[in-house]
């Protein structure tokens, strides 16, 4: 089934989309854009397929709708575009390899699984690099940002765009968490948390006292609900829309780390499209990801209080606690920034500080 999103979509309220989907309760997010331009010419028709992790109440999913719009619309119905979420067709890492093989069209993945195709990107996973989203924003925009899109070049993937995946929370079903110390446990043992399979990630949890556990996202409600991890980490839009406030009783708004979205296409399937198609696709993934960008601010402060409403107890570190924390993965800097590149960093470091 082809999947188009129209622009008589709705979110205020009870949400309808034109499949007839209805969302019981969803934030006041804005409308998508207009769409605008001419319709490029006729370069054949292509069906494309793209899987998603997250769900399909998820800002990545609406997006990455208005994505296809773009694309039906200025083709005449020349490209459209299948989107499957909820990691129906695999987890970021699995996508990725079928994006190369040219078994998938297109995904979505965190920038954190990619680090494996371009090493720089791990630069993201750093504790506490972009204090705003000014800041990350203002980075994921730049040409430094662009270095590391045009350096997956010859890894069988095309990088579009970044856009927003958001900043990551801590949540678990053992203890409310306001200090490293309650991560490490003390005289109780160290929170058992699942993590993406990403060193860096490893790195800042086990720097905490935590019992890090690397695991496929589709893997992790039936893992917390069963016990196999007191927790996880993740934005709270995903939190809420992956409904993890079922199993899990506590958050920590620690904002500790900052992880974009990179929406890629298979270059295999970008080499099959036309210059002008090629264009197209270019102009609409960053239009989306503006949007994306857009609805995740919007969702993000209202999913944590949808969060509370429906009984997690959140707490929210102030300055004080933050600082602690910050202190507390100094050691993740002095062991990965050689690896990273210190001139990377500096350079991000810089971009952040002009935002502030």
């Amino acid at each position: 089934m082809t999947i188009f999103w129209r622009n008589t979509l709705t979110l205020a309220g009870a949400a309808t989309l034109s499949l007839g989907i209805a969302y019981a309760q969803a934030p006041d997010l804005s409308d998508p854009p207009a769409i605008e331009g001419e319709a490029v010419g006729d370069h054949g028709s292509h069906t494309l397929r793209m899987g998603l992790g997250l769900s399909d109440t998820s800002p990545q999913y609406l997006s990455s709708r208005y994505f296809a719009d773009i694309l039906e619309q200025r083709t005449e119905g020349r490209i459209t575009v299948n989107i499957f979420p909820n990691s129906q067709l695999g987890d970021d890492v699995q996508m990725m390899e079928m994006l190369q093989t040219g078994s998938l069209d297109m995904s979505y993945p965190s920038s954190s699984p990619a680090t494996t195709y371009v090493q720089e990107l791990a630069v993201f996973d750093l504790p506490f690099l972009l204090p705003s989203r000014e800041a990350a924003i203002a980075v994921m925009q730049s040409d430094t940002a662009q270095r590391m899109l045009d350096a997956f070049e010859g890894t069988g993937i095309k990088a579009l765009t970044f856009s927003e995946n958001g900043y990551r929370q801590l949540t678990n079903s053992a203890r409310a968490v306001e200090s490293p110390e309650d991560v490490a446990g003390l005289d109780v043992r160290g929170l058992s948390v699942r993590t993406m399979e990403n060193p860096v990630h490893l790195s800042i949890w086990e720097t905490l006292g935590a019992n890090p556990t690397p695991m496929a996202f589709g893997e992790l409600f039936s893992a917390m609900e069963q016990g196999v991890v007191d927790g996880q980490e993740n934005p709270w839009s995903t939190i809420l829309t992956s409904n993890f406030y079922e199993v899990q009783d506590y958050g920590s708004e620690t904002r500790h780390v900052y992880t974009p979205f990179i929406m890629m296409m298979s270059q295999r399937t970008w080499d099959r499209l036309a210059p002008e198609y090629q264009e197209l696709v270019q102009e609409a993934a960053r239009l989306s990801a503006e949007y994306e960008i857009q609805l995740s601010t919007e969702y993000d402060d209202w999913a944590r209080d949808q969060l509370e409403e429906r009984g997690m107890q959140i707490t929210r570190l102030d300055d004080d606690q933050v600082a602690a924390f910050q202190e507390a993965v100094q050691p993740v800097y002095d062991r990965w920034a050689p690896r990273i590149g210190e001139d990377l960093i500096a350079e991000i470091q810089s971009i952040v500080d002009a935002t502030q």
